[in-house]
């Protein structure tokens, strides 16, 4: 028996989904990659990252979802596949042959995007014309009967290419806005014919489906559907989780084999997949659908840790364990906990930089795996990096995260690697942002793993140690490389006063900080520190900045919450505002309406620079991270990592 069976013996048990035996409960989870071509074919990049996925462990692993119509209305993303025809056939099983070698089972997702859909046309489709609330999106065009029919015929049409592919069973999606969700929400569908209406009205388009499809592949075709157990919609009209339970046991006696449940949609004005969610935190709704359905509950959603849900598995909370950033963050991760490897996991952050690259109709890329896209090029060293022709001795100054992933590289290569830091420990700037709220402390999972993955290849650590030019100078190594991160600006008048802090001694507790804050600096730093010190409590915040609208750097995902939480704790910001100088009373500041002063008892640094002081001491350094360019912690990731590659 292995590590992981002992101690997670429910995640690693063999299960069932109808007749489908399954080696464990651990499902790889659906996403859209936008890595194949544009036409809806399979790319091999799509097939390199699926056969990644099956090599690591997971007892199911899912498909992207296929789009069902020639039309493109069902096109959510511009890399998305397409079932709608036979000649994407043998594209598809490609991903099926490779899931299989690896002993998983593979299943193929339907989904038709619906009011987030028709990616390449100027109209989105949907059960009624209500209004886009997220921007990116065009405004729906009420469907008719003919057309809800044909979409219904699509669905099963691509059930039955589904298994002629070879998939083992097939998922229907039903979740965050996609077009069975917009049917079956009292919020997009004011319908009042016999697809509207009433719950079961609502719930008619995907009980056809459902029905439509058993009829099509018979009785033992596993058939699993995702929807929503609560869509977090109340604020405009949406079902309640009453409602949502009504539908999953209408999906149930239609003939579904499996459910996945969710929470949430892309119109939510609530957290739902975010790092300030706690992880469980949806654990209730699948023991909700656990006591009302007799089929197998599956869940994703901050669920990044086994400890959790072995625990959920034992009270008999949830069946099977999904999970997509998770695996796209590592792969991995199944066979890890299995072989009792768990330091070794790549951590995901829950930063949603997936999500923000495929609003942005680019590619999938990952803050803590660069490798992604690239599982089959062996440069990329996802699989493992050959060791270097001619060893190296590499000095690394700075153990923050750009500087501990070329370091973790350049040792699993086989150079001798020392990483020094004036810190007494690892992590540099996301050690401090750690200190944060709201699930900011899971930035110390990475920092660990980057620290482990070091010495687990022999890097050696040099703790509490300023390095000096002179050293560098005079240093014996073959490369030395300068990731010392970066520092708020001194260099406006009066930073040098006793009321004046840094932010990183406020998020590390080496700074007092008075009742009136006046934090300089609008991106994300600036604002890490306002929302620290709301929580913390006992402060009136100001948050100055040159720019229109705070945290230009900030991603998507995460502003608009930010924003709210700066509101809710009566924040003042000072937009378009110039810094003159500091005063002991205050912030003497240019402002669209004039010069004035700011009163403050503590004024807060946190518009920040690159530490530059040893890039010149010595000619061919190499800079990596905020030392070269001061940016998001994902940039210093791939910094260290494209390093690394070439040490």
């Amino acid at each position: 028996m292995k590590p992981g069976e002992k101690k997670y013996p429910h995640i690693f048990r063999p299960f069932r989904i109808g007749k489908m035996e399954l080696k464990n409960r651990i499902k790889y989870a659906s996403t859209e990659t936008n890595f194949n071509y544009g036409d809806g074919f399979v790319s091999d990049k799509e097939v390199a990252y699926m056969e990644a996925q099956a090599r690591g462990g997971a007892g199911i692993v899912t498909t992207q979802g296929a789009y069902t119509d020639p039309r493109g209305e069902g096109k959510g993303y511009v890399g998305m596949m397409g079932i709608w025809d036979d000649k994407f056939i043998p594209g598809l099983k490609r991903i099926a042959d490779v899931i299989h070698k690896y002993d998983a089972k593979a299943v193929l997702q339907l989904m038709h995007c619906g009011r987030v859909g028709g990616i390449e046309l100027d109209y989105t489709v949907g059960p009624s014309e209500v209004k886009q609330r997220i921007p990116r999106f065009r405004e729906p065009r009420e469907m008719t009967v003919e057309q809800i029919e044909t979409a219904i015929q699509e669905h099963v049409d691509g059930a039955l290419r589904c298994r002629e592919a070879g998939y083992d069973a097939v998922e229907i999606s039903g979740i965050v806005g996609y077009l069975i969700s917009n049917f079956i929400s009292a919020y997009t569908n004011l319908r009042t014919d016999a697809f509207g209406g009433t719950v079961e009205k609502r719930a008619e388009f995907m009980r056809r489906i459902v029905a439509g499809i058993r009829k099509a592949v018979g009785p033992d075709y596993p058939i699993i559907i995702r929807l929503c157990g609560d869509e977090l919609l109340h604020d405009r009209g949406g079902n309640t989780p009453e409602e949502s339970l009504q539908v999953i046991r209408i999906a149930e006696q239609a003939g579904i084999d499996c459910l996945s449940v969710t929470a949430g949609w892309q119109e939510s004005a609530v957290s739902v997949i975010s790092r300030d969610i706690p992880m469980g935190t949806w654990l209730p709704i699948a023991e909700r659908m656990k006591k009302n359905l007799k089929v197998p509950v599956s869940m994703a959603y901050r669920l990044f840790v086994p400890g959790i849900v072995e625990e959920a598995m034992q009270a008999g909370r949830l069946d099977i364990w999904e999970m997509c950033r998770p695996m796209i963050a590592d792969p991995f991760l199944p066979n890890k906990i299995l072989e009792g490897r768990e330091e070794e996991i790549i951590p995901c952050m829950a930063c949603n930089i997936c999500l923000a690259r495929l609003f942005r109709d680019a590619e999938l890329c990952c803050f803590v795996r660069p490798s992604l896209g690239h599982e089959s090029e062996p440069e990329y060293g996802f699989y493992g990096f050959a060791k270097a022709a001619r060893p190296k001795k590499i000095w690394i100054i700075g153990a923050g995260v750009a500087g501990m992933q070329a370091g973790a590289i350049a040792a699993e290569k086989g150079h001798q690697v020392t990483i020094t830091d004036k810190a007494d420990h690892t992590g540099g700037q996301l050690a401090a942002a750690a200190h944060g709220p709201w699930g900011d402390d899971e930035f110390l999972r990475l920092v660990r793993y980057l620290e482990h993955r070091c010495r687990q290849f022999g890097a050696k650590f040099e703790l509490g140690r300023t390095v000096t030019k002179e050293e560098v100078k005079a240093s014996d190594a073959d490369e030395v490389v300068i990731a010392t991160g970066a520092a708020p600006r001194t260099d406006i008048p009066g930073a040098d006063g006793g009321n004046v802090v840094s932010c990183f001694d406020v998020f590390e507790g080496r700074a007092k900080v008075g009742r009136r804050a006046v934090i300089l600096g609008d991106g994300g730093v600036g604002i890490s520190t306002a929302l620290l010190l709301l929580h913390r409590g006992g402060h009136e915040v100001t948050l100055v900045g040159k720019a229109k609208k705070p945290g230009r750097d900030v991603n998507p995902s995460y502003i608009w919450r930010y924003m709210a939480k700066l509101k809710e704790g009566k924040a003042v910001l000072a937009t378009q505002t110039k810094v003159e100088a500091i005063t002991a009373d205050g912030v003497a500041v240019t402002t669209p309406d004039g010069p004035k002063t700011i009163p403050a008892d503590t004024v807060i640094l946190a518009e920040v620079q690159s530490v530059q002081d040893l890039v010149k001491a010595r000619k061919g350094v190499r800079v990596v991270g905020d030392a070269l360019l001061a940016r998001r912690a994902n940039a210093a990731i791939l910094d260290g990592y494209r390093l690394g590659m070439r040490l």
